[in-house]
């Protein structure tokens, strides 16, 4: 399936990571909303984007894209 994300907002406040500014945070941000992203599901795609951006997910919303 694919998956076209509008709005995400990821977990930028993980004590595993050093500190990350504003501008680093919005642009990992905005490079995740308006892609498509190919999973089998809702778990499957916030794991996709888990491994793309090396940050949990906290919230997503998306649409689906019917071929």
């Amino acid at each position: 399936m694919q998956f076209q994300v509008t709005e995400i907002e990821l977990d930028f406040d993980d004590d595993s990571f050093p500190e990350v500014d504003a501008d680093y945070q919005e642009k990992v941000t905005d490079e995740c909303i308006g892609q498509i992203w190919e999973a089998c599901d809702e778990d499957d795609l916030i794991e996709e984007i888990t491994c793309a951006t090396g940050w949990c997910v906290k919230t997503i919303d998306y649409r689906i894209i019917l071929n």
